[in-house]
């Protein structure tokens, strides 16, 4: 157990309450920024939330926003974290085509604000930036460490500005400041609408009779797809090496969209190409192919590897929505 403070941006997402979840377990004071919000947006982290009238608890919850250097710079001081997780993001592919000027303020430079706030308050806080598979692009697999960049969306370009401004901080104030590049993780609390988790729990609709079809985009593209839970590990390893570096994590197994539908229908004894059409408005303006990562560095350096593949996790979230779709049937979802 430890006694350490965490800093976690975007910790009401899939990957920030996962990596709560683990660091409350490894006995750390964790912090977590949220946006402020007239609708409640912690559904993700209700299993360890924490009444803030309590004289004694670890998780802390506060205001605050990447778009927002000032909130930034006053949390960091306060706190005052031995680590920092970026993970907020406006991390929706084919939405950055119809926003990019907010994904680039908060995903690109949302990481320059944190990274400043840390160098201007003079902080020793480690510091994880979230960098992403879709940096690589056109860039044909398997992908790592070395291969070329070539980002294909909005998003990508604005992730591509946070991980050279990362490896820029690490290099020009010596900060412990790494990027994990993260190839495409689900989970059950995945936002419905990326891909596998709109599959998955549309498949638990159909099966309820509530939901006739199911519209797609590219059934061709390829992912390397891994369970966010376990990608979160390999985040907090990073940190706890004794100098900063990137490292890919993934699976290294591939599977096309259309893999991923077939096996999640059949988890459901349904015949997907009875349900599923293809919408040429979920096309990207320029697609990315094939993902597939190369986490060899990883597996030596940080000893992760990973412990679910694809077709596990297909089933998992489809069980888990299944589970879901009845509770809101009844009436019995909190």
């Amino acid at each position: 157990m430890t006694n350490k403070a965490a800093f976690i941006t975007g910790i009401t997402g899939q990957d920030g309450s996962y990596l709560a979840e683990l660091l409350l377990s490894k006995g750390y004071e964790v912090h977590g920024v949220i946006r402020r919000s007239s609708s409640f947006n912690t559904e993700r982290i209700e299993g360890i939330y924490q009444d803030p009238h309590l004289d004694s608890r670890d998780l802390y919850l506060h205001y605050g926003d990447l778009s927002d250097a000032t909130s930034l710079i006053n949390l960091l001081r306060d706190i005052k974290p031995d680590e920092v997780y970026n993970l907020a993001a406006q991390s929706h592919v084919k939405v950055s085509f119809e926003i990019p000027d907010y994904t680039g303020d908060i995903s690109g430079l949302g990481s320059l604000r944190i990274l400043e706030a840390l160098r201007a308050s003079k902080l020793e806080s480690k510091f994880y930036q979230a960098s992403s598979s879709e940096l690589y692009g056109s860039t044909p697999p398997p992908q790592s460490e070395t291969t070329t960049f070539h980002p294909r969306s909005p998003y990508a370009v604005s992730k591509l500005y946070a991980f050279w401004s990362t490896v820029n901080y690490r290099e020009a104030y010596g900060m412990h400041a790494s990027n994990g590049i993260l190839f495409n993780h689900e989970s059950p609390r995945r936002g419905q609408t990326f891909v596998t988790r709109k599959i998955t729990y549309a498949v638990a609709r159909i099966a309820a009779g509530v939901q006739k079809k199911l519209y797609l985009g590219n059934l061709d593209a390829v992912r390397d797809w891994g369970y966010a839970k376990e990608f979160v590990e390999a985040m907090w390893l990073m940190l706890q090496q004794k100098n900063p570096d990137d490292y890919v994590i993934a699976t290294g197994k591939a599977a096309t969209v259309r893999d991923f539908v077939e096996v999640a229908f059949k988890e459901a004894d349904l015949n997907w190409e009875d349900y599923v059409e293809v919408d040429p408005r979920y096309f990207r303006p320029a697609e990315v192919d094939a993902l597939i990562g190369d986490f060899s560095k990883a597996k030596t350096k940080l000893n992760w590897q990973p412990k679910t593949d694809w077709k596990d996790l297909a089933k998992l979230m489809v069980k888990a929505d299944i589970d879901l779709v009845d509770k809101e049937l009844n009436g019995t979802k909190s």
